[in-house]
């Protein structure tokens, strides 16, 4: 399976890690072709720094506001024989990762993840609850998470998702009830369903590392002497307000130097990047705990009103 682009979700949240993958791409690719997919907003003057400096474009999918993570479904429904990779913008390469594409002709490249039962029904979708509600499914042969997957456009379709996504802006989920975070749960069950049926061939392989098990050797000295396994590192669900407190934090900081050396000024734009980033997190934070606050005074009043 040779490649023919990299695609990165990106949105304005994740502006400064979007800037890091781009880099651990081209550390290890400067000539790839990069597209991001732009799933609503991007921060101001992203999408320009981007393509003058490090070459990246942007998808020509339709704008619009495609929710939490849809975006990466649409390579798939481009005309048949695209070979791409999708990666979330909290990732970086450690290594050669395309070189796993050529080793395989699969329709998919996907992490060979082990997760407990307990765990498929949280991150992926509640199969014993779809049998609950009269809507049995078997038990997933394989399950992966969506921040990083080689796929081969043509061989799903939206129709492969009818009754489970309404297609729009944003889409959204028939059933959130069963299929959890975005579109990792109804990708995981499509995938899982069509390679039941015999019409596509998945591969699993060792692709993703998360942080949060440990980085085991995977730093900046493996790293930029190229001597680390080609993999991704993946920080879902592990973004600290300050970068540096972060696990594996000194593989971010390197990348992120390694961007900005390319741009004019370019500590003073790291500088300022990284002290904007930890104020918008805050600002996030404050406004989440505020929305939440809100929601319970709002539900203490409505247990308290008389009847």
């Amino acid at each position: 399976m040779s490649l023919d682009c990299i695609y990165i979700a990106a949105s304005a949240r994740d502006a400064r890690f979007t800037r890091i993958c781009v880099a651990s791409v081209r550390y290890f690719y400067p000539a790839v072709p990069i597209q991001l997919l732009v799933g609503g907003c991007l921060q101001r003057g992203l999408e320009e720094e981007l393509r003058c400096y490090w070459d990246v474009g942007v998808a020509d999918f339709p704008a619009g506001d495609y929710g939490w993570g849809f975006v990466k479904l649409e390579p798939l429904f481009r005309p048949p024989g695209e070979r791409f990779l999708v990666l979330d913008s909290d990732t970086v390469m450690t290594g050669p990762v395309l070189e796993l594409a050529g080793h395989f002709d699969e329709d998919f490249i996907v992490d060979d993840e082990n997760q407990s039962a307990e765990g498929a029904k949280t991150l992926y979708y509640d199969y014993e609850r779809a049998v609950e509600e009269g809507n049995p499914m078997p038990v997933p042969a394989f399950l992966f998470n969506t921040g990083q997957w080689f796929g081969r456009s043509g061989v799903l379709t939206r129709e492969d998702f009818g009754g489970l996504v309404r297609w729009g802006f944003p889409p959204r989920l028939v059933n959130p009830r069963v299929f959890k975070n975005g579109e990792q749960g109804v990708l995981n069950f499509v995938a899982n369903e069509q390679l039941r049926l015999g019409r596509i061939r998945v591969a699993r392989v060792r692709l993703m590392r998360w942080p949060g098990h440990g980085m085991q050797g995977l730093d900046v000295h493996s790293v930029s002497k190229r001597l680390a396994a080609p993999l991704v590192v993946h920080w879902a669900g592990m973004k600290m307000a300050r970068q540096c407190d972060t696990v594996g934090a000194d593989l971010l900081a390197f990348f992120e130097r390694f961007y900005y050396r390319r741009l004019p000024d370019g500590e003073a734009r790291r500088l300022f990047a990284g002290s904007r980033d930890v104020v918008s997190h805050w600002v996030l934070g404050a406004r989440v705990r505020v929305k939440l606050a809100s929601r319970k005074l709002t539900s203490m009043r409505g247990a308290a009103a008389p009847e």
